[in-house]
């Protein structure tokens, strides 16, 4: 059984989330526990009861999820579900989790990495008028000529026929428009704080490469596939650089996947996040591919 990892992204969060693992877990407990004082603020609170508007801002939601997706992995591994990794991958913020869980970094810098992450893209949503549209049933080749018509971005290629374009508000909304005479089957403005994987990020980027300089990464004990190419990266300075240019690239979560599964002959995929949308998008991609979602400890299966 080869076994490749999926950790969540911004999206994915919901109030309530790892409650049950905080309540029947003593590792989750301790990791959540550990998150509030490196943090100075209770994410536990923000995570278990919300409200939604609070857990939805991106300086709350990375580490949220951050910190739920490793304490998910680290109850499979220490429940021996996860004896071997052959590879993992995350979708934007999930990467750090991916890099974590590859003991790229502990967890406690890993959180350090999410938390400046999203107070960073925090200032540059408030600081811009940016928008994210999600365009549902189209080529990429379509996407790609109306990014170009409306001087917009190309923000995520989750799976075959779903990709989210990024950019000015005014632009997506252009975008939106025309998109629906493009052939598209739905084309949908998404309510978001502003224009992730785009140029309007571009202060949080330059911001965050200095941020890093002060941390020693390791290469990872087991492939880890970044949004920025779809590759494989292992050498510290290129999951740095790699890290920082995701911020404002485009997320190539379906190269990731692809190029994960075909160089490491996967069995199956193991979603460690939110409402099972990761494992969605592996069907997606090829019916074929085995995946299941674990989210809650009731969820935590036998056997994988």
């Amino acid at each position: 059984m080869s076994i490749g990892l999926l950790f969540s992204g911004q999206g994915a969060q919901t109030v309530g989330m790892g409650k049950s693992l905080y309540d029947n877990a003593p590792t989750a407990k301790a990791l959540y526990n550990r998150a509030d004082a490196i943090l100075g603020w209770s994410l536990t609170s923000a995570s278990f009861d919300g409200p939604d508007t609070l857990l939805t801002e991106t300086r709350v939601c990375q580490p949220a999820l951050y910190v739920h997706g490793f304490a998910v992995f680290s109850l499979l591994r220490e429940k021996g579900l996860l004896p071997k990794i052959d590879a993992a991958t995350g979708l934007s913020l999930g990467e750090l989790t991916a890099l974590a869980s590859a003991n790229v970094f502990d967890f406690e810098t890993g959180l350090r990495l999410v938390a400046r992450r999203g107070e960073l893209m925090q200032k540059a949503c408030d600081a811009t008028k940016g928008s994210m549209a999600s365009l549902i049933g189209g080529e990429r080749s379509t996407a790609e000529q109306l990014c170009k018509d409306c001087d917009v971005e190309m923000a995520n290629l989750n799976c075959p026929g779903q990709i989210v374009i990024s950019g000015e508000a005014a632009k997506i909304a252009t975008a939106v428009e025309k998109a629906s005479t493009m052939g598209f089957k739905m084309v949908k403005q998404l309510n978001v704080a502003g224009a992730y994987h785009s140029r309007l990020m571009v202060s949080a980027r330059d911001a965050y490469a200095d941020f890093l300089k002060e941390f020693t990464f390791r290469q990872p004990e087991f492939p880890v596939y970044t949004n920025t190419t779809g590759k494989s990266v292992s050498e510290p300075d290129a999951i740095k650089a790699a890290l920082v240019r995701q911020i404002v690239s485009s997320v190539l979560f379906e190269d990731c996947m692809r190029n994960a599964q075909s160089e490491n002959k996967l069995s199956k995929f193991v979603e460690c996040g939110i409402g099972k949308v990761l494992a969605g998008l592996v069907r997606r991609t090829d019916k074929s591919w085995a995946a299941i979602s674990v989210s809650e400890y009731q969820e935590i299966p036998e056997n994988i």
